[in-house]
């Protein structure tokens, strides 16, 4: 399902050059939330808002040492 962008979505999505779908899970999974939307110049909030807007699921695992988290793909 196509979902409306706003203004300020396409001009990141213009300045980096990738869909937001694309880049946003990877950035927000290695830099974290605070990182990420600094780094695309939105508050927090705005980058939370995207996240739900775009339908992009955000979890939180705290793993004890020795545990690892493996995410797969739906095909």
């Amino acid at each position: 399902m196509a979902r409306r962008k706003t203004k300020k979505m396409l001009a990141v999505e213009e300045k980096f050059n990738r869909p937001l779908e694309e880049m946003l899970p990877p950035m927000v999974t290695e830099n974290g939330l605070s990182a990420t939307a600094d780094e695309l110049g939105v508050s927090k909030a705005t980058l939370g808002y995207w996240l739900l807007k775009l339908g992009i699921n955000v979890q939180r695992v705290a793993l004890a040492p020795g545990e690892f988290i493996e995410v797969k793909r739906a095909s």
